[in-house]
């Protein structure tokens, strides 16, 4: 049973002090992966940041986070959609700091068509990225939560898990993200005995991968969110870092849309 925190004061109850935060796809300089790593190094975790191909990012982005909070934090090479990838990496922060109390699934691929312009190949790459790889993720960690007796296990999600975005064509994402918001309440019940298990859908978020998208579908995302903007990284930071403290032990099985309320309309 995932018993009530003894801390009483907020401060506390969101300190992230002696605990290991693991979080994928964060070698980016102002993703959402990174954003959720300062969040939880500010509030006193050691953070472990993993990459794909940006090596160099991930590189910089740990020695950041320790040179700015003062925390332990290291990059370690991952590809999600690999399970014998994830369970070294697993293996490997577990030797290398003694356990994992937070694991953040936030690596991802974007689709770039609808089912009939895109190969069998296109729509495999993102599931096997998005779905089986968040999957991998918490087959790995899972036992070790189980065997601890504790754990909390945050998939960064979509609001496209919940609408068709329009005007592109991306099913495939949108199956995915939809995939990984029901694993996340599914793994709540399966896990409730020892761990916590939400999703974050973010809704459009500038993170500089929507840059090469033309202006006047921009303008037309826009006009469809009622703030009436992107979002930026940083106003997620808080979220995970709700999920991952001891802020949020009667949380689980959620899903926190933070969209701009796009997903009102």
């Amino acid at each position: 049973m995932i018993e009530v925190p003894k801390a009483e004061s907020l401060r506390d109850l969101f300190s992230l002090k002696g605990k290991v935060v693991v979080v994928t796809g964060a070698s980016g300089p102002k993703g959402m992966g990174i954003e959720a790593a300062r969040g939880c190094a500010e509030m006193g975790a050691d953070v472990v940041v993993t990459y794909s191909s940006r090596a160099e990012g991930g590189e910089n982005n740990a020695k950041e986070l320790s040179d700015k909070y003062g925390v332990k934090s290291k990059a370690y090479k991952c590809n999600i959609a690999d399970y014998d990838n994830v369970s070294k990496l697993v293996n490997d922060v577990i030797k290398e700091f003694g356990k994992i109390d937070v694991f953040i699934a936030n690596a991802g691929a974007t689709a770039s068509s609808g089912i009939l312009d895109g190969s069998v190949e296109d729509w495999n790459k993102v599931i096997q990225v998005d779905l089986n790889g968040t999957f991998h993720c918490a087959k790995v960690v899972g036992a070790h939560f189980k065997e601890r007796g504790t754990g909390s296990f945050v998939i960064t999600a979509s609001m496209s898990g919940h609408i068709a975005n329009f005007p592109q064509e991306q099913t495939s994402y949108n199956v995915a993200k939809a995939g990984c918001i029901h694993l996340a309440r599914s793994l709540a019940n399966e896990w409730r005995d020892f761990a916590r298990v939400n999703s974050i859908s973010p809704g459009y978020i500038d993170t500089g991968l929507s840059d090469f998208v033309d202006e006047k579908t921009q303008k037309l995302w826009k006009s469809m969110i009622p703030m009436g903007r992107d979002g930026m990284a940083k106003e997620l930071k808080g979220a995970y870092v709700y999920l991952a403290s001891d802020a949020s032990t009667y949380t689980t099985g959620a899903d926190l849309v933070i969209d701009g309320g796009y997903t009102c309309r």
